[in-house]
């Protein structure tokens, strides 16, 4: 069983089976077909919540990721994932796409946060989308508008500069995480902030 979900809200109404066949489908993509993901989808106020807690950032966001390794569970738990539902369905309107395939992308993104992948930096979030991009490779361009900056072939040769942190869609900044969450002393890592 490579995704536990957990559905804890109610006025959004989710597709269980299709994100644990994301989540599945992102595993195998980075070569974890037998980790296990456990996915809480939670309401905008519960992820705020969260964030304040384990971020120190008070304001929503779509998606965090608590990283957990447990290798001697059975199966491997890989991590948590909480995904808002109602900030889901927000950006899955604003960009035009079902609000499954907004789901799918989110569910994939901590996934890929769980096992190692970062946005923080300019080049490394590039590298992050880019991978997404590949997993969900039948999406539409759309579903990363505002995510992905100009192709690395078109940097300047040699370029060493780093950018700024790079706004998320909303045009917040991504910020490190402030705490580690007590249980499975990890930090959380989050996709976009929203306000």
């Amino acid at each position: 069983m490579p995704a536990a979900i957990d559905n804890r809200q109610r006025r959004v109404p989710i597709a269980v089976s299709r994100l644990a066949r994301a989540v599945a489908r992102a595993l195998a993509a980075v070569g974890r077909p037998g980790g296990t993901v456990e996915v809480a989808v939670v309401g905008d106020a519960e992820i705020r919540r969260l964030n304040a807690r384990y971020r120190g950032i008070g304001r929503r966001t779509d998606v965090l990721a608590f990283p957990l390794e447990a290798p001697d569970a059975a199966g491997q738990l890989v991590g948590q994932i909480v995904v808002s539902a109602d900030t889901a369905r927000r950006q899955a309107r604003r960009l035009h796409v079902p609000l499954a395939l907004e789901l799918d992308l989110l569910v994939t993104h901590g996934t890929l946060h769980l096992v190692g992948y970062d946005d923080r930096d300019p080049l490394e979030a590039d590298l992050m989308h880019r991978r997404e991009r590949d997993i969900l490779r039948t999406a539409p361009d759309r579903l990363w508008r505002g995510l992905l900056r100009a192709p690395l072939q078109h940097r300047p040769y040699g370029s060493t500069a780093r950018a700024e942190p790079r706004p998320s869609r909303t045009g917040h900044l991504r910020s490190k995480p402030a705490s580690r969450h007590p249980l499975q002393k990890s930090n959380p890592v989050s996709h976009r902030a929203l306000p």
